[in-house]
């Protein structure tokens, strides 16, 4: 059993933050992906590699299957992110 002492006190103000933050999640990882496509069409180098590890994690979030994630990645292509984001928002 989980000592009370060691988890966090958090007020009223902060837990509808964090359940409000859980309850969009989905959005927010969707608005995330939309800004990664564009800013992935205009990086270059390790920029790039940075917005695409960015993009596997917000994929992950959203529970895209890892070897459709990889492939996304691997193609460094942005049109198919912008493709799955499509998809994605059609579902929501």
């Amino acid at each position: 059993m989980a000592n009370p002492h060691d988890t966090p006190h958090r007020t009223p103000y902060q837990q509808r933050i964090i359940r409000n933050y859980y309850e969009n999640r989905d959005t927010l990882m969707l608005q995330k992906l939309g800004e990664l496509v564009g800013d992935l069409y205009l990086a270059e180098g390790k920029a790039r590699r940075r917005l695409w590890e960015r993009a596997a994690a917000a994929m992950k979030n959203l529970q895209v299957p890892p070897a459709r994630v990889a492939h996304i990645v691997d193609s460094d292509n942005p049109s198919l992110l912008a493709r799955l984001l499509e998809e994605l928002q059609r579902k929501g």
